[in-house]
């Protein structure tokens, strides 16, 4: 075989690498909702971000949307870290913040994990904008200032 076709088959090797690997990553439901993230916060050594996902659903004829609070972390620090958190939900306007979850989770020196589900709320839908906030606590430290996300609640 000549250089042009040796390189021909390590693109096409390589082409057909990258593939496999995206398929390997996604989600075996194809349903699951996007999850995204909103800016970080810290407490101790750990970098806290919340994030919110909405997946459709029905309750009969009207549809609804399953609003989902996560959280990643990642411990910056040299040993291990329980982290307590929390999360808030509201309609962004003039709604009030509720509580719909918390947890607590170890995290390992030099670690990242998520995002971890902190809890739900279901909602019929209405053209309205809808925002989490999630706020964490490593072992030793305070609170952490609040972390936001925020989706249209019915967005397509």
């Amino acid at each position: 075989m000549d250089g042009n076709g040796t390189l021909h088959l390590r693109r096409t090797g390589t082409i057909l690498g990258a593939a496999a690997l995206t398929l390997l990553t996604l989600p075996a439901d194809a349903h699951a909702a996007a999850v995204a993230c909103g800016g970080g916060v810290s407490t101790g050594r750990v970098a806290v971000n919340g994030c919110i996902s909405a997946q459709r659903g029905s309750a009969g004829r009207f549809p609804t949307r399953d609003v989902t609070a996560h959280i990643k972390a990642r411990n910056t620090g040299s040993k291990a870290l329980n982290v307590t958190y929390e999360a808030y939900f509201r309609v962004v306007d003039g709604g009030h913040w509720e509580k719909i979850g918390s947890g607590r989770v170890h995290v390992r020196a030099g670690e990242s994990i998520g995002p971890v589900e902190v809890g739900s709320t279901t909602r019929v839908c209405g053209p309205v904008k809808v925002e989490i906030r999630v706020h964490a606590r490593a072992d030793g430290a305070a609170w952490s200032g609040w972390s936001p996300a925020t989706t249209k609640q019915c967005q397509t």
